[in-house]
């Protein structure tokens, strides 16, 4: 079949997204080593006592990025005739070295002749001009060989518009730039590759992704599943319902949705299928809760210190913002597990299959200490994001010793077994940090030539057309951007996709927004562009994360991908609805009662839509119960928009959650009553027809 030969076992494509896929020589083997170690050791040590100028780090950051990509990806997946030789993956061909020695010089020429560049700044000789656009040209390759052809031909698209813009029609036309203009911003300052995304990625980022890879060589994946299944999986749809708690949990650290799924869903997919969830929607349940998982805090698949940045605001703004939407995004998945659960009259695990809940957290319990050391520096002790992921990681690393001395115990094989397996395991995670941050860093890298070029001028033009398109509508604006998003997200990672909606349209949506009477937060409006950023990941037909789960459930990746896209629909609710009322993201609100308020009404909004959007709560929703669940759903997730619906001053707008309440309780009621009925019908089927 077509989708037989179109799909990919997860681990292919997780290999694919962190770059490991040739089967390297044992030299080679310890020469990608020796630098992805190096590379960690570098971010730990910039974290603590290495004091380097942020330009420099940036481009040594890059070095490392660029170099190990063209050691590690071919640059054809596939052999192609008369070019099998770019397709090779039992070892490293000579032109890749090439590549990677190029790569990293052109990315640290910056570094190696600074003080020179800054003396001619804006007028660039002959050798920076061949530096740069040998850099742009190896990046742009770099990049498509991790993430896709995408971003290299929007930034390629970008470039030529720079250069061709004099040449456009009236309503396209630029003034365009010369070769000096474009590489003096783009490859010899930081207005373009080393401007602020990589500057994140370089500063901050990779700490969270290296904590993240430690912790799953540890084996906390693992943990989280167990322990979810030991709380959730003797309920209706238990398995379903661990499923998005374990993918909530493993998001806190990591960064990629593929990954999320690697990680939990070879256990979690199983048992779905087992209590009755058919392969599609098992899947598909694992695509929209590993996908979300971008969502929570603190990583937020890289954007969250990158929102931080851009918004200028501290980044624990930024969590504050995202924490309602992501916990309500996941209570709906919640939601509508225990909704399919009830149409397809699933139960629970039984006891056999369902983890011991003592003996698991006692045996995982040390996998919190970090999380918890990283919660502690960061709300408490207000460290900034690199030295409470540095404190962290260097807890895991103690935790890692005592995990393995305490099995060397358990196991009598002796200390000295115990040290070097400490050892091995984290030189394994110090590798693979090093391997999922090529995608991040490049991505970063590769978008910062599509800030760049906007920043010299096309800017307010695109902001003019997209302007013109929504006529001044602000709803037509946020479906042209959400529509935008998930185009350009199908061939992007989220960060990416995030990086160029929110260049192009943040600052858009908030202009048009107040000119119509909308205050909409800058925040609001780039939290927007990262959540239709997100939801690409399962939009067909591309939709990396639903192949992924569909290989796991032996299902067909295209319609699995669909499912996850409905599944995720609650997700885009929340975006628009926190545009329109930004209480939901905290803005302004420093008041706990009050956000526990706002919180919960959000939490029984989500229930009444997923109600809607499943057709069934108690039972299968007749057509006159949606008008109820929708109103009951727009009231609790924004009074202040129904109170002006109602004409009622919006001082008074929480009198309305009553109200909500009120409108739910009446469908729950009437369905109660209609089940009530039927079950007398089915007890008594003869009274019927009397």
């Amino acid at each position: 079949m077509v989708f037989d030969k179109r799909r990919k076992s997860a681990a292919e494509l997780l290999k694919s997204e962190t770059g490991d896929i040739r089967n390297l020589r044992p030299f080679e083997h310890y020469l990608v080593a020796v630098i992805a170690i190096s590379w960690a050791l570098f971010q730990l040590a910039l974290a603590d006592f290495l004091i380097l100028e942020s330009t420099i780090k940036r481009t040594i950051h890059l070095a490392f990025a660029i170099s190990l990509l063209f050691l590690l990806n071919p640059c054809l997946k596939r052999p192609v005739k008369f070019l099998k030789f770019l397709s090779v993956t039992d070892r490293i061909p000579v032109i890749d070295y090439i590549f990677a020695i190029l790569g990293a010089v052109t990315a640290l020429y910056l570094a190696i002749d600074y003080e020179g560049i800054g003396m001619r700044a804006g007028m660039p000789i002959t050798r920076d001009l061949v530096s740069g656009t040998i850099l742009v040209i190896l990046l742009l390759e770099a990049t498509r060989r991790i993430i896709g052809p995408a971003l290299s031909v929007i930034a390629i698209g970008f470039t030529a518009y720079a250069f061709l813009g004099p040449y456009m029609p009236d309503i396209l036309a630029f003034k365009g730039v010369s070769l000096s203009k474009y590489m003096s911003n783009i490859a010899l300052s930081t207005e373009g590759i080393y401007g602020i995304p990589i500057g994140v990625s370089a500063s901050i980022v990779f700490l969270f992704v290296l904590m993240g890879a430690l912790l799953d060589k540890a084996g906390a994946g693992l943990f989280f599943t167990n322990l979810a299944l030991s709380i959730l999986g003797r309920y209706k749809g238990g398995a379903a319902k661990a499923a998005v708690v374990a993918s909530g949990a493993t998001g806190i650290v990591s960064g990629s949705s593929i990954a999320n799924i690697v990680t939990t869903g070879p256990f979690t997919i199983p048992l779905m299928k087992k209590i009755g969830y058919p392969p599609k929607k098992a899947a598909a349940i694992e695509v929209a809760s590993s996908t979300d998982g971008q969502l929570m805090p603190p990583i937020m698949g890289a954007a969250a210190f990158i929102i931080a940045e851009y918004v200028n605001v501290p980044y624990l703004d930024v969590v504050k913002a995202a924490a309602i939407p992501a916990f309500v995004s996941y209570f709906g998945l919640f939601c509508i597990t225990h909704l399919e659960a009830s149409k397809l009259g699933i139960e629970g695990l039984a006891p056999e299959d369902t983890p011991d809940f003592f003996g698991t957290l006692k045996n995982g319990l040390h996998y919190l200490i970090p999380l918890a050391v990283l919660l502690y520096e960061l709300v408490w002790l207000r460290h900034s994001p690199e030295m409470a992921a540095y404190r962290a990681i260097l807890i895991l690393f103690v935790i890692i010793f005592y995990q393995e001395t305490r099995k060397s115990f358990s196991e009598k094989t002796g200390l000295k077994n115990a040290v070097k397996a400490s050892f091995i395991l984290i030189a394994r995670g110090l590798i693979q940090g090093s391997k999922n941050m090529m995608s991040v860093a490049l991505a970063c890298a590769a978008a910062g030539i599509i800030v760049g070029v906007v920043n010299m001028g096309m800017g307010g033009m695109i902001s003019g057309i997209v302007e013109n398109l929504a006529r001044g509508n602000i709803f037509l604006l946020l479906l042209i951007t959400a529509m935008a998003s998930l185009l350009i997200g199908m061939g992007l990672p989220t960060t990416a996709t995030y990086i160029v909606m929110a260049s192009l349209t943040a600052p858009i949506i908030v202009n048009v927004g107040g000119a119509y009477g909308y205050v909409i937060p800058i925040m609001a409006a780039h939290l927007f562009c990262f959540y239709f950023g997100i939801l690409a990941d399962d939009t067909p037909p591309v939709g990396l994360a639903a192949y992924a789960a569909s290989a796991i459930a032996d299902s067909e990746p295209i319609p699995t991908g669909i499912q996850g896209f409905l599944y995720d629909i609650r997700t885009s609710v929340i975006a628009f609805m926190f545009v329109f009322n930004p209480e939901l993201i905290l803005h302004n609100i420093n008041s706990w009662p009050h956000a526990l308020l706002i919180f919960g009404m959000a939490l029984i909004g989500m229930s009444c839509f997923e109600c809607f959007a499943q057709g069934w709560c108690l039972t299968r929703n007749k057509w006159y119960d949606i008008p109820f669940f929708l109103a009951a759903s727009f009231i609790l997730f924004n009074p202040g928009g129904a109170a002006s619906l109602f004409h009622i001053d919006p001082g008074y707008k929480y009198y309305l959650f009553p109200l909500g309440i009120m409108i739910y309780g009446i469908v729950l009621f009437s369905q109660k009553m209609r089940m009530k009925k039927n079950d007398k019908k089915n007890k008594n089927p003869g009274a019927g027809a009397a």
